[in-house]
Formats: C-alpha cells, structure tokens, sequence
C-alpha cells in the first residue's frame, strides 16, 4: 500500500505515512481490486465499513424497480463512500457503488475509525475530524447535483454541468468521467433527447464534443 500517497487524501490530511501505516491495524484495514462492472456494494446491503479509491473509480448509482438507473456521483483515487451508512448501524444501502474501471479500494471499520483504540492513537482524532470533512463535502456534491438538474430543459442541465466543469478544471477544455449513457444518467434526462440537445448547441458554435472531452465556445 502507498502510505505516501493516503497522506495527500483529505482523510488521512495531516498524518504522517508512518502513522497511517501503524494505525492500519487498529482501523482493520485491507485491500481488494474489483473489475470493470464488479459490484462493490449492493443497495440494501448494511456494511459497517468505508470504502476509499487507491486507484480506478467507482460510480454511485441508484436504480429502481423497473431498471432505471441513475448515477449519482462518480469517485476516484483518494475518495471515499458508504461512510455516511457505515455510521448509522443497520441502515441498509440506497444505492450501488459499482467499478468504473479496473479498481482498488481500501476498506476501514468504521467503528474502530469513529473511537479512539486502546493505544490511544495521538492521530485519530485528527482522522475522525478529517471524515466530518469528507462528510461535508459529500453534502456539497449532492447539493451541486440537485442544483444541475434543477432545469426544467436538457440544455440547462448541460450548461450548469459544463459549466461548473471548466470552472472546476479551469480550462475552456476539459474531460468528464462520464459517457454519453453516464451523463444523461446523471442528469436525469434521456440519451436520444440529450445527444440531440448536444448536436445543436455544436451547430450554433457553444461547444465541441467528441465522446467525453468538451470545448466550450462560447462559454455564457
């Protein structure tokens, strides 16, 4: 395990690599790699442990009944999920965290993240104060999420999600972790309605796009 590489993560912010490696056995820490498409986590699982992205991405997703599927969030290195379950006993898993791609996660027991160990760690509660953290930024995300599909048209829900994008990038330039499928999943519209949405704000000069990397031209 790359213990240089946890200290750059927002959990483990502030903790030295070796303190992260001697705290790994009080945190019953372990690894496992999952395939593209593997499940990591069924809805209605109840876990009681968290899940972190050493390398690959996951995808969130929620489907319903009759086999819709929407993707609410996508993680990758140095991210975590199922925390916010792992720390309400029994509550069983509204959604599913799937394998975007070849993937290694690190799993930690809550319990034994959200209470000092015996050892009196001088770390952890530097760690527990870290996933308060990790938790809040958790709310912003599905709060800037409620906020791109707030539109009531597809090319608003584009332009606030393409938007917030290259502000977050940076660049007029930029990839999302998303296919086409993925992002009319993610946006809550239809693929056919969205790709055609997509055509004509490339004929009226907005933006380029050729399969998940945008050029935005005339930015609003």
């Amino acid at each position: 395990m790359d213990f240089n590489f946890l200290t750059k993560t927002v959990l483990f912010r502030g903790i030295s690599a070796e303190e992260i490696e001697n705290m790994m056995c009080c945190l019953s820490g372990y690894c496992r790699d999952y395939g593209k498409g593997e499940m990591i986590y069924r809805a209605g699982d109840v876990v009681q442990t968290l899940g972190m992205v050493l390398s690959g991405s996951v995808y969130i997703e929620n489907d319903d009944i009759w086999g819709n599927k929407s993707i609410l969030d996508c993680f990758g290195p140095g991210q975590v999920f199922a925390e916010t379950y792992a720390c309400v006993p029994g509550e069983p898993l509204m959604v599913t965290v799937v394998a975007a791609e070849p993937v290694k996660v690190l799993f930690l027991n809550i319990g034994q993240v959200m209470q000092t160990c015996s050892q009196n760690c001088r770390f952890h509660g530097r760690l527990i104060r870290n996933l308060l953290t990790v938790s809040a930024q958790k709310n912003l995300n599905l709060s800037r999420r409620i906020f791109h599909t707030s539109s009531k048209s597809i090319r608003g829900r584009l332009l606030s999600y393409l938007s917030y994008q290259a502000t977050r990038q940076g660049s007029l330039q930029f990839d999302i972790p998303f296919n086409r499928q993925q992002l009319a999943d993610y946006l809550s519209v239809d693929r056919s309605a969205m790709s055609n949405e997509l055509s004509k704000m490339q004929k009226e000069g907005i933006l380029k796009v050729s399969r998940n990397h945008f050029c935005l031209k005339n930015p609003l």
